[in-house]
């Protein structure tokens, strides 16, 4: 896919709308992760070189059309403030705000609040996205799309905006395709794809294309227990989709005649209850009726630590258990210890696997490279076009 850039534009005076994924953490008020305000940076930078005005536009969390306070981009406004090192302007709402806008002088930035405030961004009716649309394109005589992680979606700000401005893909945007195209089209070998998460109705679309691709493909979280039940194994209380059983069969009996690898775990820490309990490590053909699988056990997370570091490119999408409970972490630490040893591309899949890197006490310089986008990441390697970066070709 070939963007537009912004490096074939000048920008000088112009009032540029940037779409960026702001999408952080927040539990009482406070940033607890501020990863993707920081991966927005380079772009936004760059456009404040450049002498443009800066409108963001950014969502965060599934407001539904809602204005809900424990939503607000405020926080975020500060943290990026901070980070910029120069005010940031906030607009309370969306749709009244074009005298801001157009007030802004030359290496000024002003924030909108959380754009999925407005029923009309995540709108299913085109008519309504287009009409908020036709309200944000006001603010702007420029559009660049930077926020990866909501390429996924046709919603307003990302598809409809993008074409109705002269438009570029950021500079993060451009680094993610990059990078994902190159797992697609040319990896180093060997090449591992490493899947944890909870359900396998998550992945099962990318493990479907990335099994015709990869020499090694490793399996871990709650999604572990539907491939040990496929094989006839009993789960006990574990997370298992029943439905997904044949799925998962169909693609072992796929990776066997491919010739690729598949690890399963072969211990795993278990609990009587969903709660941070002490670990209690058993085979994983012994699992009992009333215990349910929260981590994959030490000697699997060890043989799998050993097979990833004879890799060169490693893409790990998804935590090995849950990662949220001290005693669970282990399976996740011995994954994300491998790929810093790895001599070769290492990309860790954004949501939940950038939150556990970082829990964990890893710092992002010890990966080749963290991707923004959980979700637009996995569709971006399942082979689907993403409506944010068909606007932005």
């Amino acid at each position: 896919m070939i963007l537009r850039r912004l490096s074939e534009f000048d920008l000088h005076g112009r009032r540029v709308i940037l779409r960026c994924d702001l999408n952080v953490p927040i539990k009482d008020g406070a940033i607890t992760d501020d990863g993707r305000i920081r991966a927005s940076l380079p772009t936004l930078r760059l456009l404040l070189e450049q002498g443009a005005a800066v409108v963001i536009l950014a969502h965060l969390g599934r407001p539904k059309g809602e204005r809900k306070p424990e939503l607000s981009l405020e926080p975020v406004g500060k943290r990026l403030s901070e980070l910029i090192g120069r005010e940031v302007k906030f607009a309370p709402n969306a749709r009244e705000c074009e005298s801001a806008a157009k007030a802004l002088q030359g290496g000024e930035i002003l924030l909108i609040e959380n754009i999925r405030f407005e029923a009309a961004e995540t709108s299913k009716e085109s008519t309504e996205r287009g009409d908020l649309a036709e309200v944000l394109a006001r603010y702007g005589d420029f559009y660049v799309g930077d926020g990866f992680g909501a390429v996924h979606r046709k919603h307003a700000s990302v598809f409809e905006l993008a074409e109705k401005l002269p438009h570029a893909a950021g500079l993060l945007v451009e680094e993610e395709v990059r990078v994902l195209q190159t797992l697609l089209e040319s990896p180093s070998r060997p090449f591992a794809v490493v899947l944890g998460g909870a359900k396998v109705s998550d992945k099962i679309a990318v493990i479907r294309n990335l099994v015709e691709r990869v020499d090694l493909l490793v399996i871990g979280g709650g999604m572990v227990f539907t491939f040990l039940a496929a094989q006839g194994l009993s789960v006990g209380k574990s997370l298992l989709e029943v439905d997904q059983m044949e799925t998962v069969k169909e693609v072992l009996n796929r990776a066997r005649e491919r010739g690729v690898r598949v690890l399963l775990p072969t211990d795993i820490l278990v609990a009587t209850e969903f709660k941070d309990l002490p670990a209690k490590r058993t085979l994983a053909t012994e699992i009992g009726a009333d215990e349910m699988g929260l981590d994959i056990g030490p000697d699997s997370a060890e043989y799998y630590a050993a097979a990833l570091r004879e890799c060169k490119t490693v893409f790990w999408n998804g935590p090995m258990g849950v990662f949220e409970f001290s005693n669970y972490q282990g399976g996740t630490r011995a994954v994300a210890k491998a790929l810093t040893e790895i001599d070769g591309l290492t990309v860790v899949g954004g949501g939940d696997s950038a939150a556990a890197i970082r829990a964990l006490g890893f710092a992002d310089e010890q990966f080749g490279y963290i991707s923004t986008g959980g979700g637009a990441s996995l569709e971006y390697l399942e082979g689907k076009e993403l409506p944010g970066l068909v606007a932005l070709r």
